[in-house]
């Protein structure tokens, strides 16, 4: 399959009275984006802290909300992976903090394919508030998924930002990249929203930004989440001079739905106005060695 629809959520944190509410929640949400005829739905980074609403007791505490949140991760992901195989689509769940066995906590976003394969990217580079506040740890490895829609790359927010994580992919073979974000204010919006679209623009492929929304003050961590969902592709034949495929209302609650074509992309890769993905080499440097991939196989 080259080309699909897929759904970007502009996904609201909101305060939870119990497990049925989120269950309901999250099971209206993916229901919207099949109805939509999306075969990729694509949640946010901390969509998940939401969730450390059902313990009263330590929502209001950072450290409190990692160890929630984490221990709540086998019940959602096994919900997910019902929804991806009843209603037959992919679906990047909202990232969460994650406990490692060392007791360090990761950012972890998760992909389900309708076969009920799951593949698992954290996040690579941390923010300030991530390492100096929070002690959530940067994680790996960087990983490219072989589904049947295609191999899909994830750069979790900040990792958007620093271009030879997306390169590294493109050259594994990365034909669409996920960007879930959590930014509080419009000046971390614009920086994953510029980092996503000029990754689209090196790599010439389609990039699918994804952010929290809405004002969360019970939660230490995702109180205020600004943003817009968007698809931005390379500014070349067949797409818009500004890359733009699609944006949301910026701060609305919406899923935003857009058509992709892979084909088109592999199209402007062999013979675009530019070649960008090919004379990456040319520029000083750019034959330097790039951060490994490690393939993963959710066909």
């Amino acid at each position: 399959m080259t080309r699909f629809i897929v759904a970007a959520a502009q996904y609201p944190i909101e305060a939870l009275a119990d497990w049925a509410v989120y269950q309901a929640k999250l099971t209206r949400w993916v229901e919207q984006a099949a109805e939509g005829g999306a075969a990729l739905a694509v949640f946010p980074e901390y969509g998940a802290m939401e969730l450390a609403s059902l313990d009263p007791a330590t929502m209001g505490d950072l450290a409190g909300s990692l160890a929630s949140v984490s221990a709540l991760l086998p019940r959602v992901d096994a919900l997910h992976a019902d929804l991806a195989a009843r209603l037959g689509l992919h679906i990047l769940a909202a990232s969460a903090p994650c406990a490692l066995p060392d007791g360090r906590y990761v950012n972890r976003a998760r992909l389900f394919a309708p076969n009920g394969k799951v593949g698992v990217q954290d996040k690579l580079i941390m923010t300030r508030f991530e390492r100096e506040e929070w002690g959530v740890s940067g994680g790996g490895p960087l990983r490219l998924f072989d589904t049947a829609l295609g191999r899909i790359g994830i750069n979790i927010c900040y990792d958007s930002e620093f271009p030879l994580l997306a390169r590294a992919q493109v050259e594994a073979g990365m034909e669409l990249l996920l960007v879930p974000s959590c930014t509080e204010a419009l000046h971390g919006y614009w920086r994953v929203r510029l980092g996503a679209s000029a990754r689209a623009l090196e790599g010439q492929l389609c990039a699918i930004h994804s952010p929290t929304v809405g004002m969360a003050e019970w939660s230490p961590a995702v109180d205020s989440n600004r943003g817009a969902a968007a698809i931005y592709g390379p500014p070349d034949r067949g797409f818009p001079a500004d890359g733009v495929v699609a944006i949301g209302q910026l701060d609305a609650a919406q899923w935003l739905f857009a058509e992709v074509d892979l084909a088109r992309v592999a199209d402007l890769r062999a013979d675009g106005g530019v070649l960008n993905a090919r004379h990456w080499a040319e520029q000083p440097g750019g034959s330097a060695p790039l951060p490994p991939v490690e393939l993963v196989d959710l066909r």
